[in-house]
């Protein structure tokens, strides 16, 4: 979409969007719309319309899930009319395909981007405090992200993300476990049960929000890593059932 395009009197712009929303650079601060029913509205390029939009609708999905958002109460919200959130996004499912989108690009970048190397227990803390950090500065985009969606299959899913995620950690297990004579084929399923333990912590945190968050990824390293350190290169189960 051309971003140049401003919105005409009535509140449509006549230029719809592409997608472009896979980015972790993302605007946050996009002029609102109101204007008041007797003050005017403000005009916006096309482009800023979008990001609006996008913000508007991110909020509303995080506070009411997608089965509870319209695209009325988003264009009411934005001071638009309804025809503009489909011109730029074709509907509430393309509009919700994007924040998703962007969500897991941001999430993703901050794991990868966090993990600058040092020991291996300094990693998986680096690995730890991004997603607590995503937790805690990117609420909405989190909630929406865990929540179960209709249009999942068209956007991704939280576990893809996390599987995702875990592939970035499986190098730092695989040299971990060269290291101390393991199997490093096993890295894969290790990193999955790794990350898979941050983001259920990280959900429940979320809820409670003690204690501090620098605390709980302390525990959650002193968990991971100690059990690493004791870790048993043959495994055996001790109850009565073996398969």
């Amino acid at each position: 979409m051309n971003g140049s395009n401003a919105d005409t009197a009535d509140g449509h712009q006549h230029a719809p969007g592409g997608d472009g929303g896979a980015t972790a650079a993302r605007t946050r601060s996009a002029p609102a719309a109101r204007g008041g029913r007797g003050g005017g509205r403000v005009r916006m390029t096309g482009k800023q319309r979008r990001e609006q939009l996008l913000e508007i609708g991110r909020s509303v999905f995080a506070e009411r899930g997608y089965d509870g958002t319209s695209v009325e109460e988003i264009a009411e919200r934005a001071g638009v009319s309804k025809p503009v959130v489909y011109e730029h996004f074709g509907g509430k499912e393309g509009l919700y395909a994007v924040v998703v989108d962007r969500e897991m690009q941001l999430l993703l970048d901050m794991v990868t981007g966090a993990l600058t190397g040092g020991h291996s227990r300094e990693l998986l803390e680096q690995a730890a405090f991004a997603l607590m950090d995503y937790i805690d500065t990117s609420t909405d985009g989190f909630k929406i992200l865990v929540r179960d969606s209709p249009v999942a299959q068209s956007t991704g899913t939280f576990a893809s993300l996390i599987s995702d995620i875990a592939t970035q950690v499986e190098d730092i297990l695989g040299l971990e476990f060269k290291s101390r004579g393991f199997d490093a084929r096993l890295a894969p399923m290790y990193s999955q049960m790794l990350v898979g333990m941050v983001a259920l912590t990280g959900q429940w945190w979320l809820e409670v929000r003690k204690p501090q968050k620098a605390e709980v990824a302390a525990h959650l390293v002193n968990l991971a890593w100690h059990g690493l350190e004791g870790l048993e290169r043959h495994p055996k189960l001790v109850g009565e059932r073996q398969a």
